[in-house]
């Protein structure tokens, strides 16, 4: 039997019986629909969870914090400490593993001036080598510093906006463009004591600064970024208008880090490296403390998602192979005409099986079509169900898609309809096959 032939007398034997066709189609449509849609959520979930944790920072950095709180290993709060961080720990944890990049973390309070308006600003100094690896965003100008040239500081989008006009009663802010107004910088003046005798120490903002991109992270929005070569000789020359007591303060201050970021080369690898400073007796934190109870929900809800859609898809195969059992009975006498004509038994196999696929096709087609409707409806109407399910986590903003449907799942979805169908009309096919021709040309109808 040729193909074409084979194609028309199934589409023509399903036609024939268009309501019942009709059904079996219906089923397997809510089976694709359950599928699609429960692994959408899943799938949209997940990524709602990773980019609100990714506007927080990057998921393969470790931070080691000066100050921290001390947990037990089953999570409870034990104390609150002071964590020794200098050069030597830099060194120890650099040859850890899996260490990609590390770097220490200096952070200070610095003002702004331009004429009668005045603005603060937080500065963080790091070793500039070390920011491709920590995957630091793009530039809407200017340059990146380097270790030839690290004499530039980085101002996050917003980080000019945040400028009040120092005269007149009333406070009026404002935001400055270093590109047009003319900015200087210095230490906060309260922090230590300027001598009398000495000048306040300022920077010019004239060539030596570059803008990030807007990227949704407010410590790289809002903040301030230098080399910490930079940073020291900055602060070198501000310790010099300082009083001899303070002097030696501020420069005994840079002894001790404010933080040390860890880069690890893989996500995976997060967990062992915090294992490994844990071991050294620090305490750290990352992203992944958060994202993985996430993931753990996420993954848990869908699971029962799953299973939901996985029973709604049998309940689809034993609809169809009900019909196809349902259609042999009723073309028995149509079976055993084919084989007296000569008709091969794996032709008569093809022709049912042929059948119960196209019925998965048509109903994994319209599924998916609809599926489509149900993500759109999910995303713009299920929030507050949502919000619900994720109480205690973290929050869901207005943008989030709950239910994403990526480009590769209604291809999924088509094959797979297509498979329990011809699966479920396996067995109705190769019972077809057996049929006597003698027996079924007695039978009437």
């Amino acid at each position: 039997m040729r193909i074409s032939d084979l194609i028309k007398m199934g589409l023509r034997n399903l036609s024939r019986r268009k309501a019942r066709t009709a059904l079996t189609i219906i089923g397997m449509v809510i089976g694709t629909i359950s599928i699609v849609v429960m692994i959408s959520i899943g799938i949209g979930m997940n990524q709602t969870f990773k980019s609100q944790v990714m506007e927080l920072g990057s998921l393969t950095t470790i931070t080691v914090n000066r100050y921290a709180d001390i947990m037990d290993e089953d999570g409870n709060y034990v104390d609150f400490r002071e964590q020794k961080m200098d050069a030597s720990l830099v060194e120890q944890i650099s040859q850890i593993e899996h260490v990609r990049a590390v770097t220490p973390v200096i952070y200070k309070s610095m003002r702004m001036y331009s004429g009668k308006y005045e603005g603060y600003l937080s500065v963080y100094a790091m070793d500039c080598s070390t920011w491709e690896d920590f995957d630091f965003p793009g530039l809407s100008s200017g340059t990146y510093p380097t270790p030839e040239n690290n004499k530039i500081i980085v101002f996050g989008e917003y980080a000019f906006d945040n400028f009040w006009k120092t005269t007149g009663r009333n406070y009026e802010s404002t935001s400055l463009d270093p590109a047009v107004d003319k900015i200087t910088m210095g230490f906060s003046p309260w922090e230590y004591t300027v001598s009398e005798r000495k000048k306040e120490f300022r920077i010019k903002l004239d060539n030596n600064y570059a803008r990030f991109e807007y990227t949704e992270n407010y410590e790289y929005d809002y903040y301030a970024y230098m080399d910490i070569e930079y940073f020291e000789e900055l602060w070198g020359k501000y310790c010099d208008t300082l009083t001899p007591a303070d002097r030696k303060k501020a420069m005994k201050s840079l002894e001790t880090y404010e933080s040390i970021k860890i880069n690890v080369d893989n996500i995976k690898n997060v967990s062992e490296v915090q294992d490994a400073i844990k071991a050294l007796g620090y305490q750290t934190s990352s992203l992944m403390m958060y994202m993985e109870p996430m993931q753990e929900t996420s993954n848990m809800l869908q699971m029962v998602l799953g299973a939901i859609g996985g029973v709604a898809m049998l309940v689809s195969a034993i609809n169809i192979a009900n019909t196809m059992i349902m259609s042999i009975y009723e073309r028995t006498k149509e079976i055993g005409i084919m084989k007296v004509l000569g008709c091969l038994i794996k032709d008569i196999k093809k022709l049912f099986l042929f059948e119960a696929g196209m019925i998965g096709l048509m109903g994994g087609i319209i599924g998916i079509v609809l599926s489509y409707i149900a993500s759109w409806a999910i995303n713009k109407f299920g929030q507050p169900l949502f919000e619900s399910l994720m109480s205690g986590m973290m929050g869901t903003g207005e943008e989030s898609k709950f239910s994403q449907i990526p480009f590769w799942l209604p291809f999924l979805a088509a094959g797979f309809s297509i498979l329990v169908g011809v699966i479920s009309g396996y067995f109705p096919a190769k019972r077809a096959t057996k049929i006597s021709a003698i027996e079924a040309m007695k039978t009437e109808g």
